[in-house]
């Protein structure tokens, strides 16, 4: 649909193509009016200059200037049948001599500087109409002092009348092929441009719920084929980001329903009738853990969020990786104890990035691992910087390996490779995301190999990130 002044693609390269057509036949036109012009310009001054030497060698013969006087009857019969040509023969004296013709022949063309020219003069005659003549010197036996001028003019106005009729003809025939080609750039452009129509019909029939569909690019001009691929592309990404935030709102709603529901139930028990002060303590007690989960997961989901629209930026500070690893191993050190984990730090570097961002990602990586790691197991952190452009972390765990079909969704939100653990107390499933998140604001990133009774989670740091 055309809308305000915006015209559309068809017109635009109708109204191109008959212009530059319009143009080039304009171009053609003048100069094959030019052409022809010059052509008839040719004709005449090649029949002037015959005329000149006829009677130069007619004049040549001459023995006196007596003789030229007397000339006349001779010069007619050879100038019998030469229709609209004018000629003049002055003696040495500036007499004319022989006159014929029924244009008469101006001074100027006797001047010095138009006699022997090459250049022919052009003039209008008493009738208006156009002449073009020559001068010329023609020696006799009598001397060269004894030379006569000879003045030959010749009527264009047959020329003018052809080349005005050649005008409108030619003309009349570029108005038409202008027109005709218009047409034609239009019926080409509107074929050429029904590639774009089915692509807008096939657009139209993408929704919301069929983001499956895509265009055809085998049917579709190569001109056009990347438009319709980058396309699919685009539509490829959105049928993806529609089938994650459908997750995610599947996942969101039911993390927020457990503890909401937690509530609400224990809430109406409690409030079923009297109860002592013990029980609305351990209620509440209770109601507050809960409390503590749900905003534990909103401040995640708000970081995840904010990496995702790259609004983290992370502070740029010096951060010496071991020992940020072994206050995070003395931080866990109950629960190590508990579960009687062996662990072991080695390597060392320092990095510029944000320490608290860097320390929650090691933090649930480490947190995880503790979790998957069965009593008596080991924990083992190796910092790698043989790269000079590249930190890796390796965070390796002894236990059950996750299930190879599981490890490409590791990453992704409120997702549990162990479904018995969707309604325990682990947490929300957004520790790993949180993890990739950190890294890749730092310009980095994190990968997971599980095979064997063996779990490593390796982070890999740009050395020089600022």
């Amino acid at each position: 649909m055309i809308t305000g002044g915006r015209h559309s693609l068809t017109t635009r390269l109708t109204v191109l193509f008959a212009s530059i057509s319009t143009v080039i036949l304009l171009m053609l036109g003048l100069i094959i009016g030019k052409l022809v012009d010059h052509h008839f310009e040719e004709l005449d001054l090649e029949m002037l200059q015959g005329k000149i030497e006829l009677l130069q060698n007619a004049i040549s013969k001459i023995q006196s200037p007596e003789d030229l006087d007397s000339i006349s009857r001779e010069l007619d019969e050879a100038l019998v049948g030469h229709h609209g040509l004018s000629v003049v023969i002055r003696n040495p004296r500036g007499q004319t001599v022989f006159s014929s013709g029924d244009s008469p022949v101006p001074e100027a063309l006797f001047a010095a500087s138009n006699i022997d020219s090459e250049a022919p003069l052009i003039w209008t005659n008493a009738n208006r109409k156009p002449v073009r003549g020559m001068a010329a010197r023609a020696p006799t036996k009598a001397g060269a002092e004894n030379s006569a001028i000879i003045g030959v003019a010749t009527d264009l106005s047959g020329h003018e009348e052809f080349m005005v009729s050649f005008r409108i003809a030619l003309w009349s025939s570029v108005g038409v092929a202008a027109l005709l080609t218009g047409i034609l750039g239009w019926l080409a452009a509107k074929r050429g441009l029904a590639p774009l129509k089915r692509i807008r019909e096939r657009a139209n029939d993408i929704t919301a719920n069929r983001l499956d569909q895509r265009l055809e690019v085998a049917e579709i001009p190569a001109e056009l084929a990347e438009v319709a691929e980058t396309i699919n592309g685009m539509l490829a990404r959105l049928e993806e980001s529609f089938r994650r935030l459908s997750e995610f709102s599947s996942d969101l709603a039911h993390e927020l329903r457990t503890p909401l529901t937690n509530l609400l139930t224990q809430t109406q028990v409690i409030l079923s009738k009297t109860r002592g002060s013990a029980d609305y303590r351990d209620v509440l007690a209770s109601n507050a853990e809960e409390i503590e989960r749900l905003s534990r997961t909103v401040a995640d989901m708000l970081f995840l969020a904010k990496a995702e629209n790259q609004l983290l930026i992370p502070h740029q500070e010096e951060v010496v990786l071991v020992e940020e690893l072994r206050g995070l191993l003395e931080f866990y050190e109950v629960l190590l104890e508990e579960k009687n984990i062996r662990t072991k730090v080695t390597g060392q570097a320092v990095i510029k990035g944000d320490r608290l961002m860097l320390r929650r990602a090691f933090s649930n990586l480490l947190s995880n691992a503790i979790r998957h790691t069965q009593s008596g197991g080991s924990i083992s952190i190796l910092i790698d910087a043989t790269e000079t452009d590249r930190i890796q972390i390796a965070i390796t765990n002894t236990g059950e390996a996750i299930p190879s079909e599981h490890l490409p969704r590791i990453f992704d939100r409120f997702y549990r490779a162990d479904a018995s653990r969707q309604h325990s107390s682990d947490g929300a499933g957004l520790g790993l995301p949180i993890v990739k998140s950190i890294a890749e604001a730092h310009r980095g990133s994190v990968l997971v190999a599980s095979a064997g009774g063996v779990t490593t989670f390796t982070v890999s740091l740009p050395g020089n990130f600022n």
